[in-house]
């Protein structure tokens, strides 16, 4: 995996919350989902795993391809970051966690995500999920155009 600045709020989110949207870029298309890149961090900055919605199946979303590809037991994801492009789902059909569930299945201590999940398909609290686990969620409005832009054939 490669590696890039250690997480940490400002330059380090940023660059890595860009590198999602990037990711999200490579989604197929889907009138029915929104188009999510996702990375998870290390301390030190390793890329641990990365993925996208869709990637290898039509169900999947982008934290689930992430995680997918991470040992369950490496002792860095105690003090990773997940960064999402997009606020992590509280509720779904197609799996049995959501993604905020998923994630509190993982010792990840902190979330960072650019947009906070509109009301289109699910009223999404999935921020207010992780927080209340005591898990650390920052939201970068600033970055939120850049996701809006990847979903732009959902907003209409």
């Amino acid at each position: 995996m490669s590696s890039g600045p250690p997480p940490s709020e400002g330059t380090a989110d940023a660059l890595w919350l860009r590198r999602t949207v990037g990711l999200s870029r490579s989604c197929p298309p889907s009138a029915t989902a929104f188009s999510v890149g996702c990375a998870v961090v290390a301390a030190d900055g390793t890329l641990l795993g990365e993925g996208y919605s869709r990637r290898d199946d039509p169900r999947d979303h982008a934290e689930e391809t992430a995680l997918r590809g991470i040992d369950p037991e490496d002792p860095r994801l105690a003090a990773a970051t997940l960064y999402s492009s997009l606020e992590p789902c509280s509720s779904r059909s197609s799996r049995p966690l959501a993604c905020s569930d998923l994630i509190l299945t993982t010792p990840v201590a902190r979330v960072v995500f650019a947009w906070r999940e509109p009301a289109l398909f699910v009223d999404c609290d999935g921020a207010e999920r992780l927080r209340a686990a005591g898990r650390t969620v920052v939201e970068r409005p600033d970055l939120a155009g850049a996701v809006r832009e990847v979903n732009a054939h959902l907003l209409g």
